[in-house]
């Protein structure tokens, strides 16, 4: 299923038995790696007027290269989603790149600080995110060959059922939506004051963030 991710994300209130289920099916870890995500706001339609938010566009830059990313979740008009058409291509120069997409009149929107270890099963990876400001998360990738998003989706939970591990709830928004104060949804009532934004206060939380992006990066 090239081009069409299927994951579920929780949060992760302890995440020592989870290595331990992890470590005992032979899985390893990655060094955990910083991840800083900039997303970005289309400047011909607005990713956030619709009732149901359902697409971002992101720059990730990382220690071992960058990369650019489209998603855009399904089903549309819902607040949970089963899957994504998701579109990656790596980057040479993410700082080019940055310049190329605002000069293309895409304005920004918010900057994801995480820190990601990554543990592989034979059909699933597993992220364990440590979000700045907002403490830790997993999410469960199917990274196997399937017919169709159902199938995928059923192996992807049995999995996780098979690790036996008790996870915190699951989480139906991406962190740009937590961060920005809100879920699939319009916000309508103000954000609360613990380190979500109004749009007011994007600006000065994006001059904030630049300060941590590489000002050039090359694969």
């Amino acid at each position: 299923m090239r081009y069409i991710e299927v994951e579920q994300k929780y949060e992760l209130p302890s995440s020592s038995a989870l290595i331990t289920a992890l470590t005992a099916r032979g899985a390893t870890p990655t060094a955990p790696i910083r991840q800083i995500d900039a997303y970005y706001n289309h400047p011909a339609r607005d990713f956030l007027a619709p009732t149901v938010i359902s697409e971002w566009l992101r720059i990730r830059t990382e220690d071992r290269g960058s990369s650019l990313n489209y998603k855009l979740w399904h089903p549309v008009d819902t607040t949970t989603k089963s899957h994504a058409d998701e579109y990656e291509t790596t980057v040479g120069d993410a700082e080019a790149l940055r310049h190329l997409v605002e000069a293309l009149g895409f304005t920004s929107l918010v900057t994801v600080d995480k820190t990601r270890t990554t543990w592989r099963l034979p059909e699933v990876e597993v992220a364990l995110d440590h979000l700045a400001g907002w403490g830790d998360f997993v999410e469960f990738e199917f990274k196997g060959e399937a017919k169709d998003v159902n199938e995928a989706t059923t192996r992807l939970e049995k999995a996780i059922a098979d690790l036996g591990v008790e996870l915190g709830p699951q989480v139906h928004r991406g962190y740009p939506h937590i961060l920005l104060g809100r879920d699939h949804r319009q916000r309508t009532q103000p954000a609360p004051r613990d380190g979500t934004f109004t749009r007011s206060e994007e600006t000065s939380e994006r001059t904030r963030h630049s300060a941590l992006l590489p000002r050039s990066t090359t694969c």
